[in-house]
């Protein structure tokens, strides 16, 4: 099948499944950062599908209230979006390699080393790279339909795709509410810079201590990989809907 009719299939095939945004990116044009991060694994493929599925904005918009039945509930859509995009980039992955290609499907939510905090691989960068948002001084991948409320998953292929060669300008501006409201101080206010190591934007570990501190407070056992706080994601402007 030609490249570019197997990436119309997929691409309704993931919007028939629930997925919002769907994107290709190039790694060519971040390799040198999502080799070091992924190493070996990442650098054996040329391309990567971003799937971005939307959180709710009733349930976002009440997080400012720290009411832990919100919170709660935050925390089990966090999961339940994070296992439905590994679902549909499961599908597609089988999809990729039903027609000869091959795949490595990296999970929603997934920490390989303590000291490190992060994934195998970047997806607010593959999924900036597939021209999909921006990355904003959150360090989240803000869109221009979801603002920062939406979840990725990436599936790495070696299958000639049409990859997107426009990358969306930052619209954060002088805004910065993120970095005001976070309770861990954990941004520094930076705006990204794709040659920049992410310590010089965000301490992960400082998030990670507020959250875990915060959920012992509430005296509730949350699952592990959605011990999350979502302030950022609340008080972005571009996520919010219009009255």
């Amino acid at each position: 099948m030609k490249a570019d009719r197997l990436w119309g299939e997929i691409q309704n095939n993931a919007l028939d499944k629930g997925i919002d945004l769907v994107g290709v990116a190039d790694l060519e044009a971040a390799r040198p950062y999502l080799d070091k991060q992924g190493q070996e694994v990442v650098a054996s493929f040329p391309r990567a599908i971003s799937l971005g599925l939307g959180l709710t904005h009733g349930l976002i918009d009440r997080l400012g209230s720290r009411d832990p039945a919100v919170l709660a509930s935050y925390f089990n859509l966090y999961t339940t979006v994070n296992q439905t995009l590994d679902r549909v980039a499961l599908l597609v992955a089988k999809k990729l390699e039903s027609e000869g290609y091959k795949t490595f499907p990296v999970p929603a939510s997934q920490s390989l080393l303590p000291d490190k905090l992060h994934g195998l691989i970047s997806h607010k960068l593959v999924a900036h790279l597939a021209g999909l948002g921006w990355i904003g001084k959150s360090c989240l991948l803000v869109t221009r339909r979801f603002g920062p409320r939406v979840r990725f998953a990436t599936i790495l292929t070696n299958a000639p795709l049409p990859a997107n060669s426009a990358l969306a300008e930052s619209e954060c501006g002088k805004c910065r509410a993120c970095v005001d409201i976070c309770p861990a101080a954990a941004f520094t206010g930076r705006p990204f810079k794709p040659e920049e190591d992410r310590e010089m934007r965000f301490d992960a570990r400082a998030c990670k201590e507020y959250t875990d501190s915060y959920q012992r407070e509430l005296g509730y056992q949350f699952p592990s990989s959605s011990t999350v706080c979502g302030l950022c994601v609340y008080i972005c402007p571009k996520g919010r809907r219009k009255e």
